[in-house]
């Protein structure tokens, strides 16, 4: 069983930084991508920054020089640093891993994407 278990979350001021991470658990030998997503209330969920096995690194307008992802191979870790918060980046912050091979018993899979269950970030003004 694959399980992605997300942490710092909480309310922040506006300009305030926070730092989220995400640690996947089970028998994973491979992850292509790990990333964070979020959902605002009423509206859709979106990437927001997403980095490969290879630490290529993708990042929403949105947050392009305010957040850094980063991730540790060896411990199947992703974090994302959020600087200079505003309260438009309120929102549940999901954890995603794409691409995953693993195994459940004596069972290989390959290919599948699991997500975390969600952490709150709330900027004030």
């Amino acid at each position: 069983q694959v399980q992605l278990v997300e942490s710092g979350g909480g309310l922040v001021q506006a300009g305030g930084s926070l730092r989220l991470s995400c640690a996947a658990s089970g028998n994973i030998f491979s992850i292509n991508a790990m990333g964070w997503y979020r959902q605002a209330p009423g509206k859709q969920r979106e990437l927001v920054a997403i980095i490969t096995s290879g630490g290529s690194t993708n990042y929403a307008d949105a947050v392009k020089g305010r957040f850094t992802i980063s991730r540790d191979n060896a411990n199947n870790t992703v974090y994302v640093q959020m600087n200079t918060l505003k309260p438009e980046d309120t929102a549940v912050y999901y954890c995603a891993a794409k691409g995953l091979t693993y195994s459940i018993g004596s069972t290989y899979y390959s290919g599948g994407d699991f997500w975390g269950q969600g952490t709150q970030v709330t900027v004030s003004s």
